[in-house]
């Protein structure tokens, strides 16, 4: 078996950082949600420079794997900087939602002059396009090593592109429920998002690691890995529990009590854990 920590690095980083973008595109979360989670996936993407240097990979593919890795840090860095230096801009969403609470508060005071809730911009804001960028070069970076681990090469960009979407939702989504601490008068709209989109994902990264030759045969004892087939059925209960964390925390996110967004924060961080084996085990298994 084998597991590249290059690899997982940078799926991680990619996935993390498409999602970023799908909750700051919205404009209502923080500015300093976005602070944090390029900071994370950048230090992410950092550790995944390292595991290029021990580990090491060969040719033109991998350089460019690992020239896209750098890549993805620097893009994660010019989006933070300048999300830093337009700070004073905050976010239009969460500046619109504001003035709109003050009002109705000032409405059932009976104030005739409405406050003023700051919904003005104070120059420009960040472009949420940015965030983009970074997992766009991730993506290169997924497809050189598609091509650098050798075998077949649609299934092995398949399965790198779904993984990192799906790692990257879930991770992102129990992320976002820790902001909730920090801003909680925020809508459950955008943590809602993302528990959908790891909903979605998590058939695909299924399929792609039952896809001949999968996880099927090692359930069947005709791939061997290494245990008696234990690894087999351990990826098919954490494929199973994941789904299951999913869903109910998304049940949980329709309770109306606030403790609700806190109690689906831990439940995704249990998701982490099974959507890690769901595709790490089949990854180290079928040596992708």
């Amino acid at each position: 078996m084998e597991l590249q920590l290059s690899t997982v690095m940078l799926q991680l980083a990619t996935g993390g950082l498409a999602f970023t973008w799908v909750t700051t595109r919205g404009r209502v979360v923080g500015i300093g949600y976005g602070w944090t989670m390029r900071i994370t996936w950048g230090l992410v993407a950092l550790v995944g420079i390292v595991g290029f240097s021990i580990q090491g990979r060969h040719g033109a593919a991998g350089t460019v794997a690992f020239g896209a890795t750098i890549g993805l840090v620097i893009a994660a860095a010019v989006a933070l900087t300048v999300s830093v230096v337009r700070r004073t801009a905050g976010v239009s969403g969460q500046r619109a939602l504001k003035a709109a609470r003050a009002e109705r508060v000032a409405a059932m005071m009976g104030d005739v002059e409405r406050p003023d809730a700051e919904s003005e911009s104070r120059g420009r804001e960040f472009p949420p396009a940015l965030d983009l960028i970074a997992p766009a070069i991730g993506v290169i970076g997924l497809v050189a090593v598609a091509a650098a681990d050798g075998g077949p090469y649609v299934q092995n960009l398949v399965r790198l592109l779904v993984g990192a979407a799906f790692l990257g939702a879930v991770s992102d989504a129990m992320l976002l429920g820790h902001w909730y601490l920090v801003q909680p008068g925020l809508s459950r709209d955008p943590i809602k998002e993302l528990v959908k989109w790891a909903a979605i994902v998590w058939p695909l990264d299924v399929l792609v690691w039952i896809w001949p030759v999968g996880m099927i045969g090692v359930l069947t004892g005709s791939v061997d890995d290494g245990w008696d087939g234990l690894l087999g059925w351990t990826w098919a209960m954490c494929a199973v529990t994941t789904i299951g964390l999913i869903v109910v925390t998304w049940k949980a996110l329709q309770e109306r009590y606030y403790s609700a967004v806190m109690a689906a924060t831990g439940l995704m961080y249990l998701a982490i854990l099974t959507a890690f084996g769901q595709d790490l085990i089949a990854r180290a298994v079928l040596s992708v």
